[in-house]
């Protein structure tokens, strides 16, 4: 089968998972969960094997050490894969909500009601989780969906795919074409040709992947390049937190998008050398004299620098930041609203650490990215960031003549 024609099987069964009633999207998670519940060994074996093949690769240079991490799917993560199906059953259904009704005029109605964006095409690098939360994500949306992993995960990825095609075959009102799984990089630059049929493109990867896809395609593409996420700490910072922050922001997870890159110090915070040692004591290498400071380690390293006020802190950020999540440690509410206010990234915090940036930890369920964009998604994208909107409008042989000949006027009076 050439991709046009899985593309455009997809389509056709978007129009049917847009109409999908909440029960039956449920119906579908909850039989992925179970069968992913009945095979997680086959899942786990088949990591394995995808984790030893990947060895040769990280020797090769064909990927990083920090890919290799990511692709490691050992029993907690795959606790939490399956945990993250069943809390979407749980959430609202983000479709059909009508969210304006307006009364135009007497018995003229209009209403901005959310509806499933259509057909996504996901590519993304290592992390097989990926392809259990988007498939989620999509059913629970109403979209349908077309994903490529990374070659280092084939093994896993096939079997977590085809557990799902088992589980949605099960499921009656379900198109079993909605969700479909392509492998080759011809496959991907046919995807970014299939404006029409795909709808959005949303890549998950490193900076080089995601500045092809834009690069190559007139297809909408929702995702961020970098997470280059930095933390301020300000005179008014206290230590313990800092430090607490800081660590947790390097150390917990270093290799993700969220973790923190560079720190910025007050020159007026009274325990900067103490916290560098104890930064240091933590594992974690300080690069106080960085060649780049766009730069995204993904590893316990940071970059590290002294500035005279806030200001600077904002205007570093704002400059070389990726738009992602950015921190301040301060005491002073003044300037923590002014930090949250003018700092220009999809997340902002005070006082917490930057891997708190995630839509599982959010409450969204599960993401399938975190998005630098300014569209209608910013920030970890869940339900909500799959959805669009539509307006309706009801009348009774209503023309626009009568207004234009100031016949009948407008009263705009909402009624939500």
């Amino acid at each position: 089968m050439d991709f046009k024609e899985i593309a455009n099987k997809a389509k056709i069964a978007s129009r049917i998972t847009g109409t999908l009633d909440t029960e039956t999207k449920n119906n579908v998670l909850l039989a992925i969960a179970n069968e992913f519940e009945e095979n997680a060994k086959k899942i786990l074996d088949a990591n394995k094997t995808d984790l030893e093949n990947a060895k040769e690769l990280v020797k090769s240079g064909e990927i990083t050490e920090s890919t290799y991490k990511r692709l490691k799917l050992d029993e907690n993560k795959l606790r939490d894969m399956i945990q993250g199906v069943k809390d979407l059953m749980e959430l609202p259904d983000p479709t059909n909500r009508v969210i304006l009704r307006r009364e135009l005029d007497n018995g003229i109605i209009l209403e901005k009601i959310t509806c499933p964006i259509g057909v996504l095409g996901i590519i993304f690098e290592a992390r097989p989780d990926v392809i259990s939360q988007v498939s989620a994500l999509a059913i629970k949306s109403g979209n349908a969906v077309i994903m490529k992993g990374g070659k280092e995960a084939v093994n896993t990825n096939k079997i977590i795919f085809s557990l799902i095609k088992v589980a949605v075959s099960k499921i009656d009102e379900f198109p079993t074409d909605a969700l479909q799984q392509v492998f080759t990089r011809d496959d991907v630059a046919e995807m970014l040709k299939c404006d029409g049929l795909i709808d959005l493109i949303i890549p998950r990867g490193g900076n080089k992947l995601v500045q092809f896809i834009k690069s190559n395609t007139k297809i909408p593409v929702l995702g961020h390049a970098d997470g280059i996420c930095h933390i301020f700490v300000d005179k008014y910072a206290d230590y313990e937190k800092a430090l607490r922050v800081i660590i947790d922001s390097k150390t917990q997870y270093p290799s993700a998008c969220n973790a923190v890159e560079t720190v910025l110090i007050h020159k007026e915070f009274p325990y900067s050398n103490e916290l560098k040692s104890k930064l240091t004591d933590a594992g974690i290498k300080i690069e106080e004299a960085p060649t780049d400071w766009h730069h995204e380690y993904s590893d316990t390293i940071m970059s590290l620098k002294y500035v005279s006020d806030i200001d600077e802190a904002i205007n570093h950020i704002n400059t070389f930041g990726s738009g992602h999540t950015d921190a301040i440690i301060t005491e002073n509410k003044a300037n923590a609203d002014k930090f949250m206010q003018a700092v220009d990234s999809a997340g902002v915090y005070h006082n917490i650490s930057t891997r708190f940036a995630d839509g599982f930890r959010y409450g969204f369920g599960a993401e399938v990215g975190i998005s630098t964009n300014k569209t209608h998604a910013r920030g970890p994208v869940g339900l909500d960031g799959l959805t669009i909107y539509k307006y309706t409008l009801k009348g009774n042989g209503d023309i626009v003549r009568d207004y234009a000949e100031g016949k009948r006027s407008f009263n705009h009076k909402d009624l939500l």
